[in-house]
């Protein structure tokens, strides 16, 4: 193990903050740039409408409030990964911050089968994490959703993710698995159970180094405490899974130990047009109350 790496799994195990995810993809780009008050009209093509969100996320990185204290990592798409800010390499300007760099690598979801959504074939995931690697990424993160409690589903869900899973800790990094339960599902409490199991199960039978989870906030508060006390589980975070900020916080602050890994709701009051002073404020802000939330 590296000193670098160290330091990170350090940071990551211990730090007393939560992990930003600035890893909107192609899909929800648009949706994001709209939420920071930028229009589709605004651009005519991909290329220009990934230009905007790269220089927003740039914004967000380069803050002054965006340092290790309270953020103790980030989660990064690609084209993040592989751009600059602040005149470096956006890894390489993060952890010199002490936020610690993670890198999303699943490419979308399957069609739904069996009330969940698996992830879409990944051939280039190995590629791709010798290139995380080589830019100082610590870590990598991959989503799938669980729609219904459907035993079949959620077991094949979390086949999926341990089997990327081994891929990736391969490389020496290390994968946050993500099977989100859809928080608007009417079987919500009954699938957290169902996937508390199988991730129980699963991690059992894991051999490698620890991996972490990133999950929905439990219908029923503490129920995930198994999986923060596994000793096979680095880290628990949660994301907002549409939660408003507020709401999300609450939320998060009844599980003990699981630490958040907001986007919409970190990202929902910043705007283009604030001056850098306004943005550096609401930014600020947000961080501080989802920090608060996560180390209650």
């Amino acid at each position: 193990m590296t000193t670098v790496h160290a330091a990170m799994l350090d940071q990551i195990k211990s730090g007393q903050g939560f992990i930003a995810a600035l890893d909107q993809s192609g899909g929800s780009t648009p949706k994001a740039l709209k939420g920071y008050g930028i229009e589709a009209d605004a651009f005519a093509n991909d290329e220009e409408m990934f230009g905007l969100i790269h220089d927003m996320r740039s914004r967000i990185v380069t803050a002054p409030c965006f340092n290790g204290e309270k953020v103790i990592g980030a989660i990064l798409f690609e084209r993040t990964m592989d751009g600059e800010a602040g005149g470096k390499p956006v890894p390489a300007l993060l952890w010199e911050r002490g936020v610690v760099p993670f890198l999303k690598v699943d490419k979308g979801l399957e069609d739904e089968a069996d009330g969940v959504q698996l992830m879409k074939a990944n051939p280039g995931l190995d590629d791709l994490c010798v290139r995380a690697v080589a830019k100082g990424v610590f870590g990598t993160k991959m989503r799938s959703v669980v729609n219904l409690a459907n035993p079949a589903g959620i077991k094949a869900i979390v086949k999926q993710q341990f089997a990327e899973a081994a891929r990736i800790a391969a490389h020496g990094l290390v994968p946050i698995i993500e099977p989100e339960v859809n928080i608007k599902s009417a079987e919500r409490d009954a699938a957290d159970r169902l996937l508390l199991k199988e991730t129980l199960a699963a991690l059992d039978a894991w051999t490698g180094a620890p991996v972490m989870l990133k999950l929905s906030l439990p219908t029923e508060a503490g129920l995930f405490q198994p999986l923060v006390d596994h000793p096979k589980v680095l880290r628990v975070v949660a994301l907002s899974g549409g939660f408003a900020r507020p709401e999300a916080c609450v939320e998060l602050a009844k599980n003990p130990g699981i630490i958040a890994s907001f986007s919409r709701a970190l990202l929902e009051d910043l705007r283009h047009k604030m001056s850098d002073d306004e943005f550096n404020a609401s930014l600020g802000g947000a961080i501080s109350e989802i920090h608060a939330a996560s180390v209650a």
